[in-house]
């Protein structure tokens, strides 16, 4: 008599990863000494100032970089408020000094992701399908491509390991390391004006 066969067993279903962990007002966040791409090495939180620290996408991203030209023609008044500014990029420190080296504030390069993962910041398609982001790819795109016509930008690289699908990311850090306010971007051209930037501030000064 024949043994019928034995039913495999189902393969295991992975588990879903966990959604990060975002942090809220009140929520504090450790003591890092962080070595921009250039300039010398700085510490989060500052004791002596609040900290603007923002998440970006890659090197050369269109709509990041258009909006950091916002954020630099301003840093006077910014600085002149009491913030520092720090932005983070997901790109390797060699290929973001060559796109960032003209903005006036630190920048970092975490390609581990290891502070997004820290600070909650996701990435996700709906950065570039959402409708309400669309009207800065087009913003950023042009400001990009007159930026390369006059000789003054850099193409971003064709491979980017870190993504293309990162939303962005904003937290005001209080010289305690409390986290003063936070904005979690909704689509790629989803963060902070300036002037938000400094009404946040000036509400959160002690």
């Amino acid at each position: 008599m024949r043994t019928p066969p034995s039913t495999p067993a189902p393969a295991p279903v992975p588990s879903p990863s966990p959604a990060r962990i975002r942090l809220r007002p009140g929520d504090t966040v450790p003591v890092r000494t962080l070595v921009p791409v250039s300039g010398p090495p700085l510490v989060v939180p500052d004791p002596g100032r609040v900290v603007h620290v923002q998440f970006r996408r890659f090197a050369g991203c269109p709509v990041c970089h258009l909006h950091l030209r916002s954020v630099a023609r301003r840093h006077e008044e910014i600085e002149r408020a009491g913030i520092r500014e720090v932005v983070f990029f997901h790109s390797p420190a060699e290929e973001l000094r060559e796109h960032v080296a003209h903005l006036p504030f630190a920048v970092v390069a975490d390609p581990r992701k290891e502070l997004y993962a820290a600070f909650g910041v996701e990435a996700h398609r709906r950065s570039l399908l959402d409708p309400r982001g669309w009207p800065g790819i087009v913003r950023g795109v042009c400001a990009s491509a007159v930026e390369l016509l006059r000789g003054r930008g850099r193409l971003p690289a064709a491979a980017q390991p870190g993504g293309r699908t990162g939303l962005p990311a904003d937290f005001l850090v209080a010289p305690d390391g409390r986290i003063a306010a936070a904005k979690y971007g909704e689509h790629i051209d989803d963060q902070w004006s300036v002037d938000e930037l400094l009404a946040l501030a000036a509400a959160h000064r002690p």
